[in-house]
C-alpha cells in the first residue's frame, strides 16, 4: 500500500512539473497607442519564436470579462509551439469593444502598435488571431494594415450574422485561414456562413476553410464554454492553426 501511494503521488508530482513545464510566463504591458490612448496587451514570448500573433478575444474584448475565452485558454499553447503572443485588451479610452469600433480604423491603429512591439522582441511575422466577435477586429486590422505590417490572419468562430458584415474581406492580401465548428449553435456565427466569406477573399495570396466537429457546450451556445468556444476540442484546432501559420510564414517586414 505504501508503495502504491508514493507511486501515485511521484506520478502526480510528474504530472504538476509536466503541466509548469508548459506554462509560459506572461507580463501585461501597456503601450502607448493614439494620442493619449494606453493598449494593454498580455505578453506571453516563445523561447524560439518563428511567429507571434496578436490574439483578439470574443465578447466585449476585456480580458477581465472573457477569461474563458478559447484564444485565452489556450495562449500558452501557442507560445509552447514557437509562437509569441499578444493578447490584445481594451483601450484605455473603451470600457469594452463595440462591433463597430471593432471595425474602426482606431481599432486598427491600436492593432498596429501592438504589431510594433512584437517585432521589436522579435523579427518575425506578426499574425492576427481573432475568435468570435474578435474576428471583426482581426479582419479590420488584415484589411487596413496589409501585408506590409502582418504575415496572415486567422478567422475561429466568426460572426458572419452578427459583425463580420461590417469589415469587407476582398482587401485582406494577407494569407487567411478560416476555423469553424459545424455544430456551432450561436445564431450569430453559423457555420454554412464560412465558406461564402472564403469565396470573398480574392486578393488572399492563400487561404483554406478547415471545418471541425463535436466538443462539449454548457449553457450560452454564443459562449465560451460551448461548441463555439471548441470546449473540449481545442487539440482540433490549435495545432492545425499553428501548423499553418508555420507552412505560411514569409519573412518579416
Amino acid at each position: 500500500m505504501p508503495n502504491r501511494f508514493l507511486a501515485a503521488v511521484s506520478l502526480l508530482v510528474f504530472g504538476i512539473v509536466l503541466a509548469a513545464g508548459r506554462a509560459a510566463a506572461e507580463d501585461r504591458i501597456e503601450l502607448h497607442s493614439r494620442p493619449g490612448i494606453v493598449q494593454p496587451i498580455l505578453y506571453v514570448p516563445a523561447s524560439a519564436p518563428v511567429a507571434s500573433a496578436i490574439l483578439f478575444p470574443g465578447g466585449g474584448g476585456a480580458i477581465a470579462g472573457v477569461r474563458n475565452n478559447f484564444l485565452l485558454r489556450v495562449r500558452g499553447e501557442f507560445a509552447a509551439q514557437g509562437i509569441s503572443v499578444a493578447v490584445i485588451d481594451v483601450p484605455s479610452d473603451r470600457a469594452d469593444l463595440s462591433k463597430e469600433f471593432r471595425a474602426s480604423a482606431d481599432a486598427a491603429a491600436d492593432a498596429a502598435v501592438v504589431v510594433a512591439f512584437l517585432k521589436t522582441k522579435a523579427g518575425v511575422p506578426v499574425w492576427l488571431v481573432g475568435t468570435s466577435n474578435g474576428s471583426i477586429s482581426a479582419a479590420n486590422a488584415a484589411a487596413r494594415l496589409g501585408p506590409s505590417q502582418i504575415g496572415g490572419v486567422v478567422l475561429t468562430s466568426s460572426v458572419w450574422s452578427g459583425g463580420m458584415d461590417l469589415v469587407p474581406l476582398t482587401p485582406i492580401a494577407v494569407p487567411t485561414f478560416i476555423v469553424h465548428n459545424r455544430d456551432d449553435q450561436c445564431r450569430h456565427s453559423p457555420a454554412d456562413g464560412a465558406a461564402p466569406a472564403l469565396a470573398t477573399l480574392t486578393n488572399a495570396p492563400a487561404k483554406e476553410l478547415l471545418l471541425v466537429s463535436g466538443g462539449d457546450s454548457r449553457g450560452n451556445p454564443c459562449g465560451a464554454l460551448s461548441h463555439h468556444g471548441y470546449l473540449g476540442i481545442e487539440n482540433q484546432v490549435v495545432p492545425p492553426v499553428v501548423a499553418w501559420i508555420k507552412s505560411h510564414n514569409a519573412p518579416a517586414h
